[in-house]
């Protein structure tokens, strides 16, 4: 009897086991030389010759092309994380390899998969009861902060300018779009723009749109401006029936055309009359009603997507009109200045202050297109967790110094665990030691003996991490040193890591319809 189809592919027992955990391990080794402060860069290249340059966990595992469905599980711990906590993303691919890795020697010594799924579970428990012991008791304030977004970017393409300098001005625009116990980090952008050094990159009290006026002779800069958000089509009012006139004389060719020039004239005519300093249309502009316009002063910008229509209301407080007839001063937003520049070939429209000022935008420059590429992902990462942070007033040890902790709760843990399962739960401590043997190999120590000083630092200290410091790597406390971490990137890389290994490991079965 065929209960499959004749081309299905099936592989069971071991050998799937195998498969799938050589897949998931090969995912957490491709990104694990990326982990910490002297993390390698990766080069990805795509089909169409287009080439990323980042050690940004997330992008690297976004850009390779992953088949197999359990290395995809391990792409999904990654995403995850990135969605949840904006970093960490690294440490919870190669925590849930690890994990993996682990979990094949146990099925090798014939431990049953549900046996380590059980001791898995049971070792991520303790493991977030150590991450809650390991949380400073200390106020998380803009200092802080500005800790966590440095040591979110050590070891990242920052260019010319420092962690130090670019946590500044996260924790500066996290602050703009802070309440007292909420972020709203939907209201902070960063905006990329090629052809300045890096330390260009300055903080925008409100928006930048990739915008021009409408008209060369439209004023560049509008201070204390009253805002108008149309979609109107500002030209000729076509039928939707094909149809042709015949005209005789030049008269009534003038005629014509004076009717145009009319009805294009009362467009501009009742945008200036009500008032309104600016005007943003999601639809077109004729030119002479845009030169009208700009011969009374007013600043126009034509064709703008939805997102940028929603993004200039949510700003300004401006609200969308559909009809001239309805344009009313109610409707109006606000912004203390508006002004447009150029760079190179580019034109920007920035509108600051006022209203506007309740959304922020990180403004990046860089020399290349690769350099500003990566300076966009390594703030973005940043104002996650500094937002993360500051909402949860949360932060530990940075270095591997949690990591650490972590483990040697979970070993002092195990021996009270009665049968097999305390042979997955000691190798779940084993797995969470990846992560300060990785930083102490990619900072050119050896990972065991490191490892070795790190534990006896934790002994007798309570707190040992490995921090970097220009070309110098010492075992010490990182909190001294300023490198913490948002206590929630931890719980989130230990909760998904082992969720995502537990449920490869208990794949027996591979069933592939060809």
């Amino acid at each position: 009897m065929f209960i499959l189809n004749e081309d299905s592919q099936r592989t069971e027992g071991r050998d799937a086991q195998s498969s799938n955990i050589m897949a998931g391990k090969a995912v957490a080794e491709s990104v694990r030389t990326t982990l910490g402060p002297r993390g390698m860069d990766k080069m990805l290249v795509d089909s169409g010759g287009e080439v990323v340059i980042t050690n940004d966990g997330a992008t690297i595992l976004e850009e390779m092309d992953i088949e197999h469905p359990a290395a995809q599980m391990i792409v999904e711990v990654s995403e995850t994380q990135e969605a949840e906590v904006g970093d960490g993303t690294t440490t919870a691919a190669v925590i849930a390899g690890n994990l993996l890795a682990e979990a094949e020697d146990l099925l090798e010594q014939d431990v049953h998969a549900t046996t380590i799924v059980e001791g898995y579970h049971e070792a991520a428990r303790i493991a977030l009861d150590a991450i809650e012991d390991q949380v400073l008791d200390v106020e998380v304030d803009d200092e802080l902060l500005a800790q966590v977004g440095k040591s979110s970017m050590t070891g990242k393409g920052t260019g010319g300018l420092t962690p130090a300098e670019l946590a500044e001005t996260v924790v500066t625009a996290i602050g703009h779009v802070a309440d007292d116990d909420r972020v709203r980090r939907d209201d902070v952008s960063v905006y990329t723009q090629v052809g300045a050094s890096s330390s260009a990159t300055e903080l925008v009290e409100g928006i930048v749109l990739d915008e021009e006026p409408a008209n060369d002779a439209m004023p560049s800069t509008v201070e204390d401006a009253d805002i108008a958000i149309l979609d109107v089509a500002l030209e000729i009012q076509t039928g939707e029936i094909d149809a042709e006139y015949a005209i005789d004389s030049i008269d009534q060719l003038n005629a014509a055309l004076d009717a145009e020039e009319s009805e294009l004239r009362g467009y501009a005519e009742e945008i200036v009359d009500s008032g309104v300093d600016v005007v943003f249309n999601t639809d077109d502009v004729d030119d002479r009603v845009a030169s009208f316009l700009a011969n009374e002063g007013v600043l126009v910008f034509e064709g703008l997507g939805n997102s940028d229509a929603r993004k200039i209301a949510s700003a300004t407080g401006a609200r969308r009109v559909g009809a001239l007839e309805d344009l009313d001063a109610e409707d109006f937003g606000h912004a203390d200045r508006i002004r447009t520049d150029s760079y190179g070939d580019d034109d920007l429209a920035f509108v600051e202050g006022g209203a506007a000022a309740e959304a922020v935008t990180v403004f990046v420059r860089g020399g290349t297109d690769h350099i500003v590429d990566e300076l966009e992902r390594a703030v973005g990462d940043a104002l996650d967790v500094v937002a993360t942070a500051r909402e949860s007033g949360e932060v530990v040890p940075g270095a591997g110094a949690s990591e650490i902790a972590i483990a040697d709760r979970i070993r002092s843990k195990a021996a009270g665990i009665e049968g097999r399962s305390q042979l997955a739960v000691n190798a779940f401590a084993d797995a969470i030691d990846v992560i300060p043997r990785t930083l102490a190999s990619n900072t050119g120590r050896d990972p065991i003996d490191t490892l070795v000083d790190l534990r006896a630092e934790h002994e007798s200290e309570g707190r040992a991490g490995l921090v970097t410091d220009g070309e110098t790597v010492t075992i010490a406390d990182p909190v001294e040193h300023g490198v913490v971490d948002p206590a929630d990137v931890k719980r989130e890389a230990i909760e998904s890591a082992a969720e995502a290994a537990t449920m490869i490991a208990r794949i027996d079965d591979v069933i592939a319809a060809e």
